[in-house]
């Protein structure tokens, strides 16, 4: 992938990032194709890496759980409370990060 597409990528998925309600992913999540990005991490950032195949970034984020599928706990967790989650898709996976929302 050369430079140029390489940030029209990111460019991509940095306009296909959005809020949306967790209640909206459950039929996503149970076929098993929601994952999960640490809150600490750059959503945008690991979307691309996982676009991109850069399995060298990507996988000691999987080692480490910081990438992760959603678990049931947290799926339960999640509807709960009615959270929103920043969401994009990078297929066949939807890339998803929570980050509590204080008023």
């Amino acid at each position: 992938m050369n430079e140029e597409s390489g940030a029209e990528l990111q460019q991509k998925i940095l306009q296909e990032t959005a809020r949306y309600p967790w209640k909206e992913l459950i039929r996503q999540f149970a076929a098993g194709n929601v994952v999960v990005v640490a809150d600490g991490l750059d959503l945008v950032e690991v979307a691309y890496w996982m676009a991109s195949d850069n399995a060298p970034a990507v996988a000691p984020l999987l080692a480490s759980g910081q990438l992760a599928k959603v678990s049931d706990e947290q799926a339960q967790q999640w509807l709960k409370e009615e959270a929103e989650l920043w969401t994009v898709v990078v297929k066949p996976w939807i890339v998803v990060q929570y980050k509590k929302v204080t008023h």
